[in-house]
């Protein structure tokens, strides 16, 4: 381990208290639920028989599988108030609950409503299943938007994910949308609890709400954000093996109100990185005339940051994310990074209020990316930086709650920002609730939509 451990902190400066307003939403989604088991109940009369409990306990997952694809949608949207006062992380985690909820409801809408209609005529499961795709309106776009949807979620299972490609796994999440599009009209075409002028209008309104949503954060808002600040690259700059930095330059870039430990998802106009957009942390805190990222070389967009050439075209959209400072509830922070998730927690080192201390986790020296920045921000900061990298013979020293206990008293009352791949984020994550450490102070960044 190295440590660099000079000097005494900055003055403490504790951060105002803020709200999250998670609570009260998630109480407005379960309303919304329950109002849409309400459909159900008051359209229906009696329930009779086994093919009678099929077909209802059909349009009750059809129902609420209509009103998850609404909330899957909405929660992709990148809306501000979300992404700044809830946080991406928890937002992701609930988008990749929905996403799982959806996915689950629609099976069961299929296989039940078959089934009761195939119990009430008499026919056998083939059969019915044949007559209703090609008989039914809307059917047949119902059933390619189901396939689509199946499709998303066997590529969002994390066996999958760690065999594919970010820019791969982002194009197929994309396709949400046109699954949620094919399903609709199957939706207010045979849900008889749509029927009535009422209920058809509240799920009109979902879903044009839902539309706007996306139309305006994920199109207008990125279009206009372009349009204003005119994105190119200045330089690209080797850090390590591997990892490269890439200052982008524009017009009136303090506008954009980006804030260190904040993302962009980036589209480069060049070196054959057009047709894809890649989130990547500022990797410094953001100044008036230019932004920096850092990357690793870990798949085909990442890999090709280094062939950029000064001048290039830069279509970003952002800033998104919600590891800032704003999170602090304390005076006392603790920043813990592995590899390339060192890039927002280096912007946060030089910028966090109070005593900040990190803790790089890295393979060894020469992986250490930005370290002599690091190093220099310790020194005036008079921050504790320690680095942990593997042994002689390529063995990985472990978190443990006990060893982090010892190397940071009080870690309780510490704020945690963790950025770092999956495994690691998990593990560090566990050992520091182990530690003693609330969840409310762990605050870790999620890219996954």
């Amino acid at each position: 381990m190295i440590t660099v451990d000079e000097g005494r902190a900055a003055p403490p400066v504790s951060p105002p208290a803020r709200r999250s307003p998670a609570v009260p939403l998630l109480v407005l989604l379960w309303a919304g639920a329950a109002a849409v088991l309400a459909l159900w109940w008051t359209g229906t009369d009696a329930v009779v028989g086994a093919a009678g409990w099929l077909t209802g306990a059909g349009r009750i997952t059809g129902l609420l599988c209509g009103y998850a694809c609404a909330v899957l949608v909405g929660l992709m949207a990148r809306v501000p108030l979300l992404e700044t006062r809830i946080g991406s992380d928890r937002v992701a985690r609930w988008h990749a609950l929905a996403g799982r909820w959806t996915v689950s409801l629609l099976a069961a809408h299929v296989v039940l409503i078959i089934a009761g209609y195939a119990a009430q005529d008499g026919a056998s499961l083939w059969h019915e299943t044949v007559t209703v795709v090609l008989d039914y309106p809307d059917m047949l776009k119902a059933t390619a938007g189901t396939a689509v949807l199946c499709a998303v979620g066997i590529t969002s299972a994390r066996a999958v994910r760690r065999r594919t490609s970010h820019e791969f796994w982002y194009r197929v999440h994309l396709l949400t949308y046109a699954a949620v599009f094919l399903a609709f009209g199957h939706q207010v075409a045979l849900g008889a609890d749509l029927g009535g002028r009422a209920a058809s209008a509240a799920w009109y309104a979902l879903y044009l709400s839902v539309a706007a949503l996306v139309l305006w954060f994920r199109v207008l808002v990125p279009v206009r954000l372009n349009l204003r600040h005119r994105l190119r690259v200045e330089s690209v700059r080797a850090e390590a093996p591997g990892v490269y930095s890439v200052v982008v330059t524009g017009r009136h870039l303090d506008r954009l109100g980006a804030r260190s430990g904040q993302f962009f998802r980036w589209r480069f106009l060049g070196a054959g990185l057009a047709g894809t957009s890649t989130p990547y942390s500022l990797s410094a805190p953001p100044l008036p005339g230019r932004l920096r990222i850092t990357a690793k070389a870990l798949g085909d967009h990442s890999a090709r940051a280094a062939l950029l050439r000064p001048g290039t075209r830069v279509w970003a959209e952002g800033p998104y994310g919600s590891l800032t400072a704003e999170r602090a509830t304390s005076h006392r922070s603790l920043l813990i990074a592995a590899g390339v998730g060192i890039t927002p927690l280096r912007a946060l080192f030089e910028t966090l209020p109070g005593e900040p201390a990190l803790l790089y986790r890295a393979r060894g020296p020469e992986d250490l990316a930005l370290r002599g920045e690091l190093e220099a921000i310790a020194h005036r900061r008079g921050a504790p930086l320690r680095y942990v990298l593997n042994g002689p013979h390529g063995e990985r020293p472990l978190l443990t709650p006990e060893w982090l206990r010892s190397a940071y008293p009080g870690l309780p009352g510490h704020d945690v920002f963790l950025c770092g791949p999956h495994p690691f984020a998990q593990d560090v994550y566990e050992a520091l609730r182990a530690a003693g450490v609330p969840d409310r102070r762990i605050h870790h960044e999620s890219f996954e939509l």
